[in-house]
């Protein structure tokens, strides 16, 4: 990690303790919270890292994470099971990344104009659909019992509630959360094993940086990419799945808000690097847990409307693209088709 990445995390911490002192129970359900926040921008900004470093640019995030939301509720709501729902919600998604494979990768067209159609996409069709099959004006039925995800105890979470550090820390803030929460927190490690440690990883990184010597050794380009893409789809549709069967109770319109565009402000932010994307995802997540929990924060005399604590993402995501964007170097074949040489 850079100077830069390092006071990133320092800074975070340092609220975050700072926070703790002055109200250890808010700064627990706080940091609680942002937790349960934090899967759909980790997994979409992990889904974009395995894209954009394979050469594919992907702001189709949100449309994907929309229509995966979308179809998880629906079967889930259809079967009462939220692991069905899942795999419908992955399979969504793998059908956008699929369009986008073949819109950037086999037809060589622009990569923002195939993101930006599946995502217009993903927004008139999910309501459509929705409207058509339940008549609620593109929401989806609400979701009870086994069709969402429930809370995870965490084995001797009890026992441990007591120790002082650890304790709160394992027992508050780590238990009690979906069984998807734990998975968006292993894909960070696994995707830097194998992003950073396989062969793998090696061919995926060396497609986005230069093409043409990965073709001369004899590795296919379009399978590299194809995969990367096809990774995407499957985070993204873990984390729309995670929206509408973990963090809400169903599907409604526009669902995302946003999260696709933050989670790709968040992949600048960390410099395309799996243990940054973690911090940069968990500042965004922090941020709208204190929206939720101080809707009219009041400092001294002044208070601060709910309108601008909302927009405190949104605000965030405007600074990073204008300070980073021009800093942060993105893989040098990043949004050109391939061509082979003959």
């Amino acid at each position: 990690m850079k100077l830069r990445e390092w006071l990133t995390a320092i800074i975070v911490l340092a609220i975050c303790l700072t926070w703790v002192a002055a109200d250890y129970a808010a700064a627990m359900q706080g940091i609680n919270s942002a937790l349960r926040l934090m899967p759909p921008l980790l997994l979409a900004c992990l889904a974009g890292l395995y894209s954009e470093r394979a050469g594919v640019f992907d702001i189709g995030l949100e449309g994907k994470m929309l229509m995966s939301a979308f179809t998880a509720a629906s079967v889930a709501f259809l079967t009462g099971n939220a692991w069905l729902g899942l795999i419908a919600g992955i399979g969504g998604a793998m059908v956008l990344s699929l369009v986008h494979g073949l819109a950037s990768i086999t037809f060589r067209g622009n990569q923002l104009i195939s993101g930006v159609a599946i995502n217009f996409l993903a927004a008139g069709l999910t309501v459509l659909i929705g409207q058509n099959a339940f008549a609620l004006g593109g929401r989806t039925p609400p979701l009870v019992g086994e069709a969402r995800f429930q809370a995870i105890t965490l084995p001797f979470a009890g026992a441990l509630r007591d120790v002082p550090v650890i304790g709160p820390l394992y027992s508050v803030l780590l238990s009690g959360h979906s069984a998807l929460v734990y998975v968006a927190l292993l894909a960070v490690p696994i995707t830097w094993w194998v992003l950073f440690r396989t062969r793998f990883g090696l061919r995926l990184r060396a497609v986005g940086e230069n093409p043409a010597s990965v073709d001369t050794a004899g590795v296919s380009v379009t399978r590299l990419r194809y995969t990367a893409v096809a990774i995407c789809g499957l985070l993204t549709g873990i984390a729309g799945a995670y929206l509408a069967t973990g963090l809400s109770a169903g599907f409604v319109k526009d669902m995302t808000a946003g999260r696709g565009f933050i989670a790709l402000a968040a992949l600048i932010f960390a410099r395309w690097q799996p243990w940054q994307a973690l911090v940069a995802t968990f500042l965004f997540a922090l941020l709208e847990a204190v929206a939720i929990l101080y809707p009219n924060l009041t400092v001294g005399a002044i208070t601060i409307p709910s309108a601008f604590m909302n927009a405190l993402p949104y605000i965030l995501t405007v600074i990073i693209l204008a300070g980073f964007v021009g800093r942060a170097i993105p893989p040098r074949a990043g949004g050109e088709p391939y061509v082979k040489e003959r």
